[in-house]
């Protein structure tokens, strides 16, 4: 069988941790790369990384290359995506992680250039449909263009499905725990969010989450029914979620914990770990499931159900990302 052909634009903390991932599947074959840094750079990054350590495979590098186990994958330095030589290399899809082509007309450029499909590893805008893998694959169809939402999307999801299918979802709050980003400060500077702009490593850092917004988009009959906001906390990586959600009947926790299990033994069990481990952050660092969901700390009083909910924020989107690029 003929290996998918996929190319990556953008080699940040997810095009890295994704490349990571795709070493795992025997499906595809990354045939390049796209970024504005310089090889050696990118190189060096990719095999040596402060939050999930040392590459185990072999790394190496020439003038056009980055060669790793043995691969080559050709690196380019282009601006504009549209002028990405993606029709003469064959690239099957995209892997669209610069965070900055999330609109569809944006992404559209990949297309033009030659690529036969486009997945925006972001929330996206302008009509594309939203992937979270394992939750709603069955709406992939002819489309050319994808969206993962974000890693707060996915953590959520595969939570939020079970208790609409189980006992009906009336209406949620979400609040993120977030480890920070290359989208803050490491001191103090202009950024257009004023919170953004103070040092990230020094406060607990209140800001915006696009994710309860998406989960609509993944799941329709949730759609305006969730609202929340996230704090950015100096921690390199991992993340918690605490959800508050208003159910259409009483439940007890014990109900909840004992649902949740079931499908994270059964249907969801790549995405989706149940435990009542006392975890903290530090410990699902390299977790490769989209959601950990902490049973000691569910609660429920009447029809109100409290639930945390573990994610490395860059583990366990990447992972879904090279799952879910083999299938567009």
């Amino acid at each position: 069988m003929m290996k998918k052909k996929i190319a990556i634009n953008g080699f940040g903390r997810i095009g890295r941790m994704t490349l990571r991932a795709l070493q795992q599947q025997a499906e595809v074959e990354v045939v390049a790369i796209n970024d504005l840094t310089d090889i050696k750079t990118l190189a060096h990054l990719f095999k040596y990384d402060s939050a999930h350590g040392k590459f185990t495979g072999d790394i190496q590098t020439d003038e056009t290359h980055l060669i790793v186990n043995g691969q080559a994958i050709q690196m380019l330095q282009q601006k504009d995506p549209s002028q990405l030589p993606w029709s003469a290399l064959k690239v099957d899809a995209v892997i669209e992680s610069t965070g900055r082509f999330t609109d569809k007309t944006a992404a559209e450029a990949h297309i033009i250039a030659g690529a036969q499909k486009v997945l925006i590893t972001a929330p996206a805008s302008g009509g594309v449909k939203t992937i979270v893998q394992g939750i709603n694959n069955e709406i992939i169809g002819d489309e050319k263009i994808y969206s993962t939402a974000s890693c707060t999307t996915g953590c959520i999801a595969p939570i939020l499905y079970i208790l609409d299918k189980e006992f009906a979802v009336e209406s949620g709050y979400m609040v993120t725990v977030h480890s920070y980003t290359a989208d803050q400060n490491l001191q103090d500077a202009p950024h257009r969010d004023l919170r953004r702009a103070r040092a990230a490593a020094y406060s607990i850092i209140p800001t915006t989450t696009g994710a309860a917004k998406a989960i609509g988009h993944v799941l329709p009959n949730l759609q305006g029914k969730l609202d929340g906001y996230s704090y950015r906390v100096p921690v390199i990586d991992g993340s918690i979620v605490d959800l508050s959600i208003n159910l259409h009947k009483e439940v007890s926790a014990d109900q909840i914990n004992a649902a949740i299990a079931s499908y994270a033994q059964g249907d969801l069990k790549t995405v989706l770990e149940f435990t009542k481990e006392p975890f903290v952050s530090a410990d699902i660092i390299g977790n490769t499931h989209s959601s950990i969901v902490d049973g000691s700390m569910t609660k429920a009083i009447g029809k109100l159900v409290k639930i945390v909910a573990w994610y490395d924020n860059e583990v366990g989107i990447s992972n879904r990302i090279a799952e879910l690029i083999s299938l567009i």
